[in-house]
C-alpha cells in the first residue's frame, strides 16, 4: 500500500487535487476532518477542549466554535501547545484506524492519499512513501483567496504567513503539481500524477528520482 503524504498552501488547490485523485480510486484521509471529528459533541476530545478554555468556546447547539477558539490560539502561544497536546493524539489514533480500513480497502497495491495541509511546518514528510506538493504563486493564491473566497486583503495575508512558506514545501516535495493556472487544467496533470503513483505502488516503493513537476 502507498502511503502518500498531499499538502499545499492555502488557495493553491490542494483540495480539488485530493478529490480528483480520490475520485480516481485513492483511499483519502482528510487531516482537517478527522480533526473536525475528534472534536464533535460528545467525544472525549471536546470534552477536553471545554475542560482546558471553558465553556465559552461552544455554539449554543454544543458544537466547538472553531472560530472563537481560532482567535483564543492565534496569538498565545502556550494556549496553542494546549490544544495541540488535545487535539494531535486524538487525531493519530483516528488516522491509524484509517490507515486500517484503507488497508482492507486498497489491499497492498492500492494508494492512500493523506491530505495534510501542515505536512511541511509539522515536517511530517518521513510519515509518507511519497509526498505530493501542490504549488501556485503567493500572488495567484493571494488572488484566489480574496477574490474566490472572498477574505479580505489583510485577512489572506495573514492566513499565508501563518503557513510554511512555499520554499519550504517544496523542498520536501518528491512529486510538485504545478496549479497556477484554471482548474480546468488539473485534469491531465492528475492524470498523470495518478500514473506515477500506480506505478509507485506496484512497485512497492516511493520516489527515488529528483522531485518530479508535473506542469502540463
Amino acid at each position: 500500500m502507498l502511503r502518500v503524504g498531499l499538502t499545499g498552501g492555502i488557495g493553491s488547490g490542494k483540495s480539488e487535487v485530493s478529490r480528483r485523485l480520490a475520485e480516481r480510486g485513492a483511499f483519502l484521509i482528510d487531516a482537517d476532518v478527522t480533526a473536525r471529528e475528534v472534536v464533535e459533541p460528545g467525544t472525549p476530545g471536546l470534552g477536553q477542549i471545554v475542560a482546558v478554555f471553558g465553556p465559552g468556546v461552544l455554539l449554543p447547539d454544543g458544537h466547538l466554535d472553531r472560530p472563537r477558539l481560532g482567535q483564543l490560539v492565534f496569538a498565545d502561544d502556550g494556549l496553542r501547545a494546549k490544544l495541540n497536546a488535545i487535539v494531535h493524539p486524538l487525531v493519530a489514533e483516528r488516522t491509524q484506524q484509517l490507515e486500517q480500513q484503507a488497508a482492507t480497502a486498497v489491499g497492498p497495491t492500492g494508494i492512500v492519499v493523506h491530505d495534510v495541509p501542515l505536512l511541511a511546518e509539522n515536517q511530517l514528510q518521513r510519515n509518507y512513501d511519497t509526498v505530493i506538493v501542490v504549488d501556485a504563486p503567493d500572488e495567484t493564491r493571494f488572488q484566489r483567496l480574496t477574490e474566490d473566497r472572498g477574505l479580505t486583503p489583510e485577512h489572506a495575508r495573514e492566513r499565508m504567513a501563518a503557513q510554511a512558506g512555499r520554499d519550504q514545501r517544496l523542498a520536501i516535495a518528491d512529486i510538485v503539481v504545478d496549479n497556477s493556472g484554471p482548474l480546468d487544467d488539473l485534469d491531465g496533470r492528475v492524470a498523470e500524477v495518478w500514473s506515477i503513483l500506480g506505478d509507485l505502488a506496484a512497485r512497492g516503493t516511493g520516489m527515488s528520482d529528483p522531485p518530479r513537476t508535473v506542469e502540463h
